[in-house]
């Protein structure tokens, strides 16, 4: 059965705590440098969530849209939290955020991809439009990595900021606009990579669990590297091979914000130069699944982007979990 409607963006949103940690910061409490953290990174500075939770920068994200699109908020009829740090084990954060945003009408539920979670989300929000059932389903990156960051860890700590974004999907009959394509992929192989492993039921919170540093975000970042740097360049490659696009069809390439090297390698491997390369990592780090949507909305509001604008969103995550999605800008 043909598919009569395609999913596609009607609001952006997103929300940075005020609180700033630049690299400065960071050469007072562990042996590194400006200079090595942008070297290898790209990162200059950070935010810093220092009271609340994931649900307040996912909260203040979506506010940021409603406002900015004039949206009624008693027509969302789902929302996706896509996040690695909600506030709980449960209720899953996509309640507390549901309340907070006096969404009555909606149901919704959280989504554990990592830094793929925005494109595992917006592609099972997409895929809900496209049913017919749903004309207006909220997708939402939030994290607030500091809560899971060793602060202690020099090769870390400097990686991760707090970070919420969000964007509105509807509904079109016109296939040229909107989500085009989606490859989503996942191998349990990187398991050992990068995780966290206290809390879950593994290893649920003891003093030993603690006293191990379990709780922190582990990354064993040569490894990571390595299978990053491929696994985002190939599928990114590959979703325009699969829709028949040259680097000159594409406005922007949207990649996860983890690392600058990793990104002009997925820019380099589709033949695009760096003014086709949306960039926020200098500003925020890595915010996991807040990256994606926290660059368009940027660049939207920053008039960037336009309607009709072919862009390819790329991310690559722990799990592992990468992907690639292929959208027509529709606002």
């Amino acid at each position: 059965m043909s598919i009569k409607y395609n999913a596609m963006i009607t609001g952006v949103g997103m929300y940075v705590p005020d609180k700033i940690m630049d690299n400065a910061y960071f050469e007072k409490i562990v042996d590194t440098s400006d200079e090595w953290i942008v070297s290898r990174t790209g990162i200059k500075e950070r935010r810093l969530l220092e009271n609340g939770a994931t649900s307040d920068l996912a909260y203040k994200a979506a506010e940021d849209l409603f406002k900015n699109h004039n949206i009624n908020r008693d027509e969302i009829d789902v929302i996706i939290v896509a996040t690695v740090t909600p506030d709980m084990l449960f209720p899953p954060t996509a309640c507390i955020v549901q309340v907070k945003l006096g969404c009555k009408n909606a149901w919704g539920f959280d989504l554990s991809a990592a830094c793929s979670g925005f494109l595992f989300a917006l592609q099972t929000g997409a895929s809900l439009v496209e049913s017919g059932a749903y004309k207006k389903v909220l997708v939402i990156g939030a994290d607030k990595m500091s809560s899971i960051t060793d602060y202690t860890d020099r090769n870390n700590c400097i990686l991760f900021g707090d970070a919420g974004s969000a964007v509105l999907l509807e509904p079109t009959e016109d296939k040229s606009m909107g989500i085009q394509d989606s490859i989503l992929r996942i191998d349990g192989s990187g398991k050992d990579a990068i995780y966290m492993l206290g809390g879950g039921s593994l290893n649920p919170p003891t003093h030993e669990t603690v006293d191990k540093k379990m709780h922190y975000i582990y990354q064993n970042g040569k490894a990571v590297f390595k299978v990053a740097v491929k696994g985002m360049a190939d599928v990114s490659y590959e979703i325009m091979e699969k829709n028949n696009l040259k680097s000159e069809d594409i406005a922007y390439l949207v990649p996860h914000q983890a690392n600058l090297r990793i990104i002009d390698a997925t820019a380099e491997r589709m033949g695009l130069s760096k003014d086709k390369v949306m960039i926020n990592i200098d500003k925020y780090g890595n915010t996991t699944a807040a990256t994606i949507p926290s660059c368009l909305t940027e660049y939207y509001r920053d008039g960037k982007i336009k309607k009709g604008d072919k862009l390819v969103l790329a991310a690559f995550g722990a799990g592992y979990t990468w992907g690639s999605t292929y959208l027509v800008w529709s606002l």
